[in-house]
């Protein structure tokens, strides 16, 4: 260990060193060269593996196949010896999403409390932020299976140790590849004729100890059969990571959170929220808080909490509490006092436990001249383990009836919980008659993500080419089915029936007919006058303080609900390419295809893990009463099929000029027909400077999911947008306004949605300049129209559209009498539904610059090469809206406060040395600051009036954040084989991550780095 710890440090100091060097030359950008021949996606292009010597190049997505053509629509391509160079974990979608046109993409980062959407630990990709459905993921140009119901498929399937390049799409592509490629298209591109054996062995961790992970992978290829006619692929690859179970950074220990001054009113002119230091939530402690109580003096109990074997602690609060402590409601938060008792946000993880296996194998044979077959297998399993955080819980309500009249804990009535009566005696409980409890559980296990996925690929096809037209033609054809098993899995969940059993715990009463013990502690439901409520497995369970839990009794209250779910596709297609005539202006090619594609799950839930369906007078389910806290999974059943055929053109038109268009025909089984199309053009006056356009219509047909998702439930919190002046519509009159509202919500997919439809424009220019070799530079502006969008609200959507008037979103929240233990504070119920009304705008500007110096030109003796490389895009609109009348269209454009939201700037810089026997590569990426919500506004005084769709802050400002990583990369000796020792620093100051002012994890997951710095070491060989 002491060894290891040295090697690290050491890895440290020569990092810093080394990056000091490197970021001592001038700044620059990314590639995105664009003098390239450009081919079908999936296809060599020049300028890649095969010409090194000129960097990156762009390229497009097309299906047109024809030496020298450059269509309008931008492409990036990312060369395997740069995912090498620079990846900053063994993932490759690690290094994929620090690409400035991926925004909001979901990784094991930010999805890991994604507790009963099965995406805990998957990595997927966002092109534009427009959503992950709405970017094409294709391996070698052709679909994967999803790894979700919702259609996301996890980067984690593809074989990496065989990619040979990374091609992004930036535009819309339906008209070439189908569905989903509304905000672009990523390619997974194999080698697929790689001969020889490499091997790769690397090994990480955090600076701070934390964090191990290791990976192993093996390829290998070669040719067999007469005249090497055959080739065999073969790879096999093994991940693991240890996770962090507890946020233990110090960046989470600074209560930096954002307050309600508690002296604000509706009439106020000064702000709303304040954002401060050293808050904490004072509505719970991991012993249990009381923060209301009933009887005798109001509220008299509140503010006492337990402590260690149930001590009685008193809860300081701050000089800035909301609401106040003598208030009608708890209050939530404190500044100041006992701010850190509350640890529920450092005792939750930080990174999940990921163990993966992979394996591939490819096997093909030229039957004939330009003739060859081929067949493909992969099977993929991975298994995700997390800290979900504790079992919290609020709105616990014991009764104290008679605990104060009581002269012993025997003679207490059944009325009177028997662990309240010890812990608090019955001087402190006279005349009280219940009390409301907050707890973070520290006694009980944390609540866990447990989920495992299988997926499977196998595919069939023939492609070749021949001579037509004088020229070449190159065609394909391909069958493929595709499976993943699912099971998504939760533990250490609790039942809220049998923690309301285990919770209310009584002295048994003497004469009681269960036999029990007189004044011995039982479960109420056994010793009271009902005999049809008893279980015999309740185990009572004491709540009040740290340590004083029976362990006996987390069988009872705690369960692991789950549901296996099968994802199935079939596709089949076929494509041909030709070059059929030319006109005085150049040759005119075609591509034209047709493909058919079923999707399907179907889904298995136990009885004892489904919700409780609620039926109205004639029977239909009108909702459901959770049995569990999260994780009420319902299976969900259906299928559909989509028949496609498209068409492609390429014509010259003359003087550089140079047309390209497409359209394509779509039928669904579900939502019917459709048409998409696409047409652009370039011009090229001169070889130094290409301007290019391209018009297209593109589609999202709805998944799965949205159609037939048969329902799943999770349990939150949501804030009553009226407080504290008034109450939502949808609970009862006379009723106190509290600041908010337990709820389980309820969501059902929709068989009648149709596709969404999005208009765009992209406009760029390239300059390749002859005088200055090796520089490229590329702007590109980009404008998405999303119509008809499905769109399914949240919870806090809900509510807040209720408060507003909304009777539709009003009929969808109903009180959940079975869970609701305090009237003035009921449970609810929150259902949504997807549907056809939403639209959505993006715009921005993509910027892409890169220099090549190879080292001969600054004098003889002289070796290797110097890349500067850049990629910046500046969002200006990412603007959503419901469909709702009445609603408020916000840009999330320049605001850091979550995964939805998008920052001003993205950008990422490297500088590059590379020599014969080592290489050195630096990199800064990050985002610009930006603001804290979209629909906060900045004042001190002065303030505008009170408006529900906009808040007033003191300040509504937070940070952007600048990462530097480091790559270092040695040639050794190893038996004769190709053999590189490789150092891979990321965050190599230890750079905090973006602060948010909230409570529990107080960072943006999504733009920064949690782990704070981090090394992976390593070796790769080949043998040709």
């Amino acid at each position: 260990m002491i060894d290891r710890h040295a090697r690290r440090s050491s890895y440290a100091g020569a990092a810093l060193a080394a990056l000091a060097t490197a970021l001592a030359a001038p700044a620059a950008a990314q590639t995105q060269p664009s003098n390239a021949a450009t081919a079908q996606i999936g296809d060599p292009a020049p300028g890649t593996q095969e010409d090194p010597a000129q960097g990156d190049v762009i390229v497009t997505g097309t299906r047109i196949v024809r030496d020298g053509f450059q269509a309008p629509t931008p492409l990036t391509v990312l060369t395997q010896e740069e995912i090498l160079n620079s990846s900053p974990s063994n993932n490759i979608a690690d290094f994929v999403n620090q690409l400035p046109s991926l925004a909001g993409s979901t990784r094991p980062a930010n999805s890991r409390l994604n507790l009963s959407s099965g995406q805990a630990g998957i990595n997927a990709l966002n092109l534009r932020n427009l959503g992950e459905t709405r970017t094409l993921v294709l391996l070698d140009g052709r679909r994967s299976v999803a790894s979700t119901i919702t259609g996301l498929v996890d980067v984690n399937t593809i074989p990496q140790s065989l990619v040979k390049s990374v091609e992004v799409v930036t535009g819309g592509a339906s008209s070439a590849y189908g569905s989903d490629a509304v905000a672009g298209v990523v390619n997974f591109v194999l080698d697929k004729k790689y001969k020889g054996l490499k091997v790769l062995v690397d090994s990480g961790v955090t600076d701070k100890g934390d964090g191990f992970n290791y990976s192993f992978s093996v390829a290998g290829g070669t040719s067999f059969g007469s005249e090497g006619r055959g080739h065999i692929l073969l790879s096999g690859e093994v991940a693991h990571r240890d996770g962090i179970f507890e946020v233990d950074r110090d960046w989470n220990a600074t209560g930096y959170v954002r307050i309600q001054d508690p002296n604000w009113t509706a009439t106020s002119t000064t702000p709303r929220y304040l954002i401060r230091r050293q808050v904490g939530a004072a509505n719970s402690t991991p012993g249990g808080l009381i923060t209301n109580s009933a009887g005798g003096t109001a509220n008299s109990l509140r503010g006492l909490y337990f402590g260690p074997g149930g001590e009685v602690l008193q809860y300081q609060y701050g000089a800035l509490t909301f609401p106040s402590p003598t208030g009608t409601a708890p209050p939530t938060l404190t500044q100041g006092g006992s701010w850190q008792v509350n640890d529920s946000g450092r005792r939750i993880g930080l990174d999940p436990e990921d163990d993966r296996y992979g394996l591939f194998g490819r096997v093909s044979y030229e039957v004939a001249d330009g003739v060859e077959v081929f067949a493909e297998a992969s099977y993929n399993r991975q298994k995700v383990f997390f800290n979900a955080g504790p079992n919290l819980a609020t709105g616990i309500v014991l009764n104290a009836t008679g605990c104060g009249a009581a002269a012993t804990a025997a003679a207490a009535p059944t009325t009177c919980n028997a662990f309240l009566y010890n812990t608090l005696g019955p001087q402190r409980l006279a005349g009280i008659t219940s009390v409301t409890l907050a707890t973070t559980a520290v006694d009980l296990p944390f609540r866990a993500v447990d989920n495992r996925r299988e997926v499977q690929r196998y595919a069939i096809g023939a492609e070749g080419a021949f001579d037509a037209f004088g020229k070449r033609a190159n065609w394909n054809v391909y069958g493929q089915y595709g499976r993943a098993d699912l099971r998504e899995q939760l533990r250490n969940i609790m039942n809220n029936t049998r923690m309301n059993n285990a919770t209310n715990a009584v002295f048994a009463p003497a004469g009681n007919a269960a036999g029990y013990a007189p004044g011995s502690i039982q479960c109420g439901i056994n010793v009271d006058a009902d005999a049809t409520n008893n279980d015999p497995a309740c185990v009572p369970l004491n709540r009040l303080g740290i340590g004083v839990a029976n362990p006996a009794a987390f069988g009872y209250v705690l369960g692991d609900p789950y549901r296996e779910q099968r994802l199935e596709q079939i596709v089949a297609g076929a494509n041909f390419s030709a070059t059929p005539f030319s006109t005085w202006a150049g040759e005119v090619s075609i591509a034209v295809g047709a493909e058919y594609r079923e999707e399907k799950v179907s889904g298995f839930v136990p009885d004892e893990f489904q919700p409780v369906p609620i039926r109205n007078a004639a029977g239909a389910v009108t909702g459901a009463t959770n049995r569990w806290s999260v994780g009420n999974y319902l299976p969900s059943r259906g299928r559909f099929d989509v028949k496609e055929a498209y068409l492609e053109t390429v014509v010259p038109l003359g003087l550089g000029l140079e047309f390209n268009g497409a359209v394509r025909a779509t039928d669904y089984s579900t939502a019917g027909y459709v048409t998409t199309w696409k047409a652009g053009a370039t011009w090229q006056p001169i070889d130094d400077f290409r301007l290019r356009v391209t018009r297209s219509r593109d589609i999202r047909a709805p998944n799965l999911n949205e159609l037939y998702q048969a329902g799943t439930a999770n349990s939150d919190a949501v804030t009553n947008p009226g407080f504290p002046s008034a109450s939502p519509p949808f609970v009862p009159a006379g009723q106190p306004p509290v600041a908010s509202y337990g709820y389980s919500g309820f969501s059902t997919g929709n068989p009648l949605l149709q596709e969404e439809r999005a208009n765009q424009w992209n406009v760029g220019a390239v300059f390749t300049p002859t005088f200055l070799p090796g520089f490229n530079l590329s702007v590109d502006y980009f404008d998405i129209d999303l119509d008809q969008g499905i769109s399914t609200f949240t919870a806090a959507q809900i509510v807040n559209l209720c408060f507003q008037g909304q009777d539709d979103f009003c009929n969808a929240i109903t009180i959940d009498a079975a869970r609701t233990q305090n009237p003035s504070q009921p449970y609810l119920i929150i259902r949504n539904q997807p549907f056809n009304a939403a639209s959505q705008t993006v715009r921005g500007v993509d910027f892409d610059v890169s220099y090549r110096l190879p080292m001969d030109r600054l004098g003889a003796g002289s070796q290797g090469a110097v890349t500067l490389r850049g990629l910046a895009t500046r969002y200006i609109d990412n603007k959503f809206d419901s469909g709702v009348p009445g609603t408020v269209v916000l840009n999330s454009v320049g605001v850091n406060g979550g995964q939805a939201s998008t920052p001003d700037w993205i950008f990422r810089g490297s500088i590059a040395y590379d020599a014969p026997d080592f290489s050195i590569t630096a990199v800064g990426r990050g985002v610009s600051a930006g603001k804290y919500v979209a629909n906060g506004i900045e004042c001190s005084t002065a303030c505008p009036a009170n408006d529900p769709n906009f808040f007033t802050y003191d300040t509504n400002r937070v940070s952007g954040v600048f990462y530097a990583d480091l790559n270092l990369t040695q040639k050794i000796e190893m038996g004769g084989a190709e053999a590189q020792f490789f150092i891979n620093v990321t965050n190599v100051f230890d750079r905090w991550p973006l602060l948010l002012p909230e409570t529990g994890l107080a960072a943006n997951p999504t733009y920064s780095d949690l782990l704070g710095r981090a090394f992976r070491f390593g070796i790769r060989m080949e043998t040709r």
